[in-house]
């Protein structure tokens, strides 16, 4: 596959020295783009979208063609698994996910299948050639999954949920139960990771967006040790180089330190966890993504500014930091005050490695 030319991101990853500091958005092809939009109606539905090589590329090149972003991820949604396990999902407009089928009992658990992606999900590896291949090295691709907790959730929720009420039942109630579904969902996932690297992902994130909504010992527990399964079992070299694996729990500051003992490169933060002492605790051991307040991008252009040069600072000098929004960009977000937000990040970054 081709040469990168901007490997900044996949440098900073690894805690070796940089220009700039790296920068992309979670949610970075997304409804704050008009363009997006056009394919996403193109298209037809969401997963259709998703299930669309060519187009699921369509969609992850269009924020490198607007912005100087320093990484790509691939276009697609972290329910893809719990879908190839037979669960029906489907879309309601302003409600988010459903699933047709939930997972309630012990049976339900048996029936799940391990998913093969190759054979369940093969238009996600189809992506991510296709995406390499548009790329043409110019900037990394990033594959990802969701976390098994978080998987869990929407499967025994049979959507979204506020307050989990049924997949902490199930938690606390029959801890073996859910011990059996997030096995086979970290199983599932290992794989499916580990296909989207074969494919040519060069760095891969696990989104545990619901982790934090768990108690300590029980997000030690449910969503920590699962992840850790996942970690052992990655490719993390592939065509000659590493393949950098980021853990991002939203709500986990209070977490950094066991997960920094999984053995991954880097940590993801929210906007809740100071970026300082995050370095202070963990930064020796992993490099740190993050983590601007998304809600910052409705500022004027001079206070998001304030906001990256604050970030930063507060990071200080020297590689290891992967510039991010604390979680996703949201629909309402004018595409300029993105354009705004990426460029500070480059300008004002420079001075942080002069040493490097």
């Amino acid at each position: 596959m081709s040469e990168l030319k901007n490997d900044r991101f996949l440098r900073a990853l690894m805690r070796e020295p940089v220009d700039a500091t790296p920068v992309w958005m979670m949610r970075q092809a997304g409804r704050y783009l008009p363009e997006y939009r056009a394919s996403r109606a193109k298209a037809g539905s969401f997963m259709d979208l998703c299930m669309n090589p060519e187009m699921a590329c369509e969609v992850t090149l269009q924020p490198l063609e607007r912005y100087p972003l320093d990484a790509a991820i691939l276009f697609s949604d972290i329910l893809t698994i719990p879908d190839a396990m037979g669960l029906g999902l489907y879309f309601e407009t302003g409600e988010g996910p459903r699933f047709k089928k939930t997972v309630t009992t012990a049976a339900d658990v048996d029936a799940l299948p391990i998913v093969n992606t190759l054979k369940d999900l093969p238009y996600v590896p189809d992506a991510v050639r296709t995406i390499r291949r548009e790329l043409n090295g110019r900037v990394p691709l990033i594959g990802f999954s969701g976390s098994p907790w978080t998987l869990a959730t929407y499967m025994v929720e049979g959507g979204s949920s506020k307050d989990f009420r049924k997949a902490k039942a199930m938690a606390y109630n029959e801890p073996e139960l859910m011990k059996m579904l997030l096995d086979k969902l970290a199983i599932s996932v290992t794989e499916y990771l580990n296909e989207q690297i074969k494919a040519g992902a060069q760095a891969v994130q696990i989104f545990d967006s619901w982790g934090g909504a768990l108690a300590h010992d029980a997000y030690l527990e449910f969503s920590l040790a699962p992840m850790q399964k996942i970690v052992n079992g990655l490719i993390r070299e592939h065509d000659g180089r590493k393949v950098p694996v980021i853990m991002f729990t939203k709500g986990g500051g209070q977490w950094l330190e066991p997960m920094a003992e999984t053995g991954v490169d880097a940590l993801g933060l929210d906007w809740t966890t100071p970026i300082s002492g995050a370095r202070s605790r963990v930064g020796h051991k992993v490099a740190l993504q993050g983590n601007m307040d998304p809600s910052i991008l409705y500022a004027k252009p001079d206070r998001i500014r304030a906001e990256v040069a604050n970030i930063l600072s507060d990071f200080g000098a020297g590689s290891g930091h992967v510039f991010n929004l604390g979680h996703g960009i949201t629909p309402e977000v004018k595409p300029e005050n993105a354009g705004a937000f990426i460029e500070c990040v480059h300008e004002l970054s420079r001075q942080y490695h002069l040493q490097d």
